[in-house]
């Protein structure tokens, strides 16, 4: 039976999609007891979102403690309370001064280990509409620092106002919070105007199939993109 499946599915989250509705969809579709997660994604960024079956739950800690890796694209010359493009718009500056050599400079700066505060705003999805609803951060959390690490974070494309950029980095490392901190370094502001997870842990996105693709699947094929929690290199 799919309900006492044990496992995880890799899930290619679609932009606009709530990690939530990712989750609460394969559990009514499938009829399945139990799902959890290795980690939220925003709903304004897409890519790999693990999915945890039945008694593969109890291994949560092990992805959520994974490191994660980022290809993205940022704007410059933009600030958003929310730090990236779904925000209201705080400030636009010229950008014209920023060159390879100065933004390489900057980049610098944002690797190894750093402080970094959760972005004051968030985009979430709104039950049965197509847009976002721009709420506060916690006040718990707001203003919070915390140090994380960044491994890369690395330019593959210097196209202003676009940039495009490999980020990999600890848990807890926030693609918007480093935008932002790019933007204020370089002077112009940026924001993340795409984001897509490539990896948690060992797990990579080329072997995730794509939300709604997961949701046509009959209930063989279903169990058949299941990993198995023995074959999932958890310790």
């Amino acid at each position: 039976m799919l309900a006492e499946l044990d496992g995880l599915l890799l899930v290619d989250k679609p932009a606009g999609i709530s990690a939530h509705e990712v989750m609460k969809g394969v559990k009514t579709r499938f009829n399945l007891v139990k799902v959890g997660h290795g980690g939220t994604l925003d709903v304004t960024a897409s890519g790999l979102f693990v999915l945890l079956l039945g008694n593969a739950n109890r291994f949560s800690n092990s992805l959520m403690n994974a490191d994660r890796s980022y290809v993205a694209k940022l704007r410059l010359g933009r600030e958003t309370d929310t730090f990236d493009h779904a925000g209201r718009i705080l400030s636009e500056k010229p950008f014209d001064g920023v060159t390879a050599e100065t933004l390489e400079s900057a980049l610098k700066d944002l690797r190894g280990d750093v402080y970094q505060s959760p972005p004051p705003f968030s985009a979430v999805k709104i039950p049965g509409h197509e847009g976002y609803e721009i709420v506060q951060t916690p006040e718990d959390e707001a203003g919070r620092e915390r140090m994380v690490h960044v491994y890369r974070f690395a330019v593959d494309e210097f196209a202003p106002p676009f940039v495009g950029v490999r980020i990999s980095c600890t848990k807890g490392a926030s693609p918007r919070s480093l935008a932002g901190a790019l933007g204020r370094s370089l002077g112009c502001g940026a924001v993340l105007d795409e984001c897509r997870r490539v990896a948690v842990g060992r797990h990579r996105l080329e072997d995730a199939l794509p939300f709604m693709e997961i949701m046509k699947l009959d209930a063989m094929d279903f169990k058949a993109r299941v990993v198995p929690t023995a074959e999932a290199g958890f310790r």
